[in-house]
């Protein structure tokens, strides 16, 4: 049979190395993005949003990576303040533009995405914790070979690391759902979005590890994708819980990110989403049972919740 790293040449993927070890313990480091935000939302304030996730965080002793979005609030004193309380908590500062441009826009240049990268970069830059890591916004990593090969020699030439994500999730759809429920009611009873929230971080957590095994024959060390929304700051601690519940060790996105899986570099005209389903598509692997739920941005949940008239 040939091997993974003779599939990955001959479906042209860029790899360093490859390292595959029979018996470890699935792990995930948590990351979040957006943040921090200092927009007004129902139950908590913007500070009490913060800290409720630094609260959950330190509760379970997690070590997590915040990308910071500047213009959500870090070029403000109070969302600096925020992304500081971080930094000095111990989590991993990181780059996710200033205003959150979709690089897939045609009305977006190449020169101006990356204008953003520096701009938030100089704010970030003086925060603790802050590490020379790059999220691309929406995941998309470019839309055309001029893009997609211009962002990666950008990143290269000012040292940065493409801050991949393995584990993708909808919780900002869950979010928008969570939020619109309770600005018209602000004692709507949040047990069903809290059990859907839970139920689809399990699913995906499982279906992506499912796909770490058929395309690399292991555990990966998932990264997971949250965002700085209420939906963390109420449900936080109960999503680590669930983690451990399952069997799951918590690390830290460096010691994630130093697997070699985080150094390939998918051969595809857009890349992006996550790494587990680029890679999957630049192999030509044929959709899977569940593959529909890992691209569908939470539709099963809100569906279910309309069911029970939310």
């Amino acid at each position: 049979m040939p091997t993974f790293k003779n599939l990955l040449t001959s479906f042209g993927l860029t790899l360093a190395f490859v390292f595959i070890t029979n018996a470890q313990a699935q792990s995930v480091a948590f990351t979040f993005d957006d943040g921090p935000s200092v927009a007004s939302t129902p139950l908590l304030s913007a500070q009490a949003r913060n800290q409720a996730m630094l609260d959950a965080l330190a509760k379970h002793q997690v070590k997590a990576a915040l990308f910071i979005t500047a213009a959500n609030g870090a070029i403000q004193p109070a969302g600096y303040a925020f992304a500081k309380a971080w930094g000095d908590a111990g989590h991993a500062i990181g780059n996710h533009t200033m205003t959150h441009p979709d690089l897939h826009s045609d009305k977006l240049s190449l020169t101006q995405y990356q204008q953003e990268i520096l701009d938030c970069d100089r704010i970030i830059s003086t925060l603790p914790g802050y590490q020379k890591w790059f999220r691309f916004t929406y995941l998309r990593e470019g839309n055309t070979p001029e893009k997609r090969d211009g962002m990666r020699g950008f990143l290269k030439q000012h040292g940065y690391r493409n801050a991949y994500v393995s584990l993708d999730t909808s919780d900002w759809r869950l979010d928008e759902k969570l939020t619109e429920v309770l600005t018209k009611n602000p004692h709507a009873d949040l047990s069903p979005i809290k059990r859907a929230y839970l139920s689809h971080i399990r699913q995906r957590a499982i279906a992506y590890r499912a796909l770490s095994q058929q395309l690399q024959g292991r555990d990966i060390p998932q990264i997971i994708l949250l965002h700085h929304n209420l939906i963390n700051a109420l449900w936080l601690d109960d999503v680590i819980a669930q983690f451990k519940d399952m069997g799951w060790n918590i690390v830290t996105p460096a010691s994630a990110f130093a697997d070699p899986v985080y150094q390939l570099t998918p051969d595809r005209p857009a890349p992006g989403q996550s790494l587990l389903l680029s890679m999957a598509r630049s192999l030509g692997v044929a959709k899977f049972d569940g593959w529909t739920r890992l691209v569908d941005d939470g539709d099963a949940e809100i569906e279910a919740l309309k069911v029970q008239g939310l």
